[in-house]
């Protein structure tokens, strides 16, 4: 069974809304099947331990030997396996699902665009941001270049997630905001969802890259913008040879670790969102009502 790492938010208070999320991490392979076999496995844990939303990594269908697998196995946007089993796990578990990635096909033939989708609990389709900033290394003998074969997206994309009715009045809506993650360091995107409560970065970063700057990084961007930040992550050693860093976590609006998955391989991490949290930040430090820029 794969670990669970589950978190009660020591800040949270017994009342106001809650919102029980999961981050799943992988070590996504080179069979699709066997990729959306495990992510199943993982969703339905999640499912099972609470969470109302759920995300997945980066890549989570592909991480294939060559860049561009990922083009043998797009999709036209709005229909395909890759998409009807996103739709199929979210409706099965009645919960909102954020897809991770997974390749659209763009106006460039010899291209595809990384695109996030979401999904509610009726397995409709609310949301897809298509990830904007591609990652470019060249550090040594590890080489990247996500332009070669991916197109830029150009849009920052916010939804809203409904809170549960109570008493028969339907709570305020959760405002969540899209991200993939070399997204991560660009905090003017951030600044442009902002005021959100929840930000998603699914995401692949290498072991080089993740163990010097993916906690960091994650927590800045919670911090200067007073809210939550869910990160799945691809997190071990991959059979292309890749080595992807996880420690998929959920951190707070002041930036504390609620929940972090610390060894490599496929988990999950649950953890709650809790408004009075978001309240107290953000009352007792009123940063983003500063804002003159």
């Amino acid at each position: 069974m794969p670990q669970v790492e589950d978190a009660t938010h020591a800040h949270a208070a017994s009342a106001g809304p809650m919102l029980r999320v999961a981050a799943v991490q992988m070590v996504s392979a080179a069979n699709v099947s066997d990729n959306l076999a495990r992510a199943e496995q993982l969703i339905g844990t999640a499912a099972a331990a609470g969470a109302r939303l759920v995300a997945l990594p980066e890549h989570f269908a592909l991480l294939g030997h060559s860049e561009r697998d990922k083009l043998s196995i797009r999709e036209a946007d709005g229909s395909g396996p890759l998409q009807s089993f996103l739709s199929g796990q979210a409706a099965a578990h009645g919960i909102w699902l954020i897809g991770g990635t997974l390749p659209l096909a763009s106006a460039n033939p010899g291209k595809v665009l990384n695109s996030s989708l979401v999904y509610g609990p009726d397995g409709r389709r609310v949301a897809r941001y298509d990830k904007i900033h591609l990652f470019g290394l060249d550090h040594g003998s590890e080489r990247f270049d996500e332009s070669a074969t991916i197109a830029p997206g150009r849009t920052p994309v916010v939804f809203d997630l409904p809170a549960p009715a109570r008493e028969g009045v339907a709570g305020p809506a959760w405002r969540i905001g899209l991200s993939i993650c070399y997204d991560l360091r660009f905090p003017e995107l951030y600044r442009a969802l902002a005021p959100i409560d929840l930000l998603l970065v699914p995401s692949a970063f290498t072991f080089t890259t993740g163990s010097a700057h993916w906690e960091v990084l994650l927590r800045a961007r919670a911090i200067e913008n007073q809210c939550y930040l869910l990160a799945p992550a691809q997190g071990g050693q991959h059979e292309n040879g890749r080595r992807t860093w996880g420690h998929s976590m959920l951190i707070d609006p002041w930036g504390e670790i609620v929940a972090q998955r610390t060894p490599d391989g496929a988990g999950i991490v649950v953890g709650d969102v809790a408004g009075a949290r978001l309240r107290q930040v953000r009352a007792s430090l009123p940063a983003l009502s500063h804002r003159v820029m």
